[in-house]
């Protein structure tokens, strides 16, 4: 996994309307670049709501907000959509950027093993340096947690 004081790595990846967006669009701003395994899914909602429901304060610091997972632009619509997003949310569906972020990994659930994406958040400064990572990003904390850091840093 990428680490703070790492360069952040460059991708390019198609939102839910199909639009590519890269990392290096958004040089001169804080980014929070966060991985989650799943739309629809219980953590991810829990996730994906609490960072609508700052969002307000995310745009006040002129921070830029990018979920990424390997679903595809029409999950990710209806996620947006459902759940009223602000935020964009990319499709890694190959998991190359996951794989760049070391945030594809072995998991296991009753036993059994299997390839997944771990939960995790980088803040990424305005020169393209990760600050902080949180590796196993709280659904329900993750959110404010990145606003505590801000506060502090």
């Amino acid at each position: 996994m990428l680490k703070a004081g790492m360069k952040a790595e460059n991708f390019s990846l198609p939102d839910a309307d199909g639009n590519i967006h890269s990392l290096i669009d958004y040089r001169g701003k804080k980014v929070i670049l966060y991985f989650y395994p799943k739309d629809m899914t219980s953590g991810c909602t829990t996730q994906a709501c609490a960072f609508r429901d700052v969002y307000d304060d995310y745009k006040e610091r002129d921070l830029v907000l990018i979920g990424v997972s390997k679903d595809d632009e029409n999950s990710h619509k209806k996620f947006i959509e459902k759940y009223d997003l602000p935020f964009l949310l990319l499709s890694d569906v190959d998991t190359t950027v996951c794989k760049k972020y070391g945030v594809w990994v072995e998991k296991s659930l009753y036993g059994n093993h299997y390839m997944g994406i771990q939960r995790a958040t980088f803040i990424i400064d305005e020169n393209g340096t990760i600050i902080k990572v949180f590796e196993k990003a709280s659904p329900k904390e993750n959110a404010n947690d990145i606003l505590n850091f801000l506060n502090r840093y």
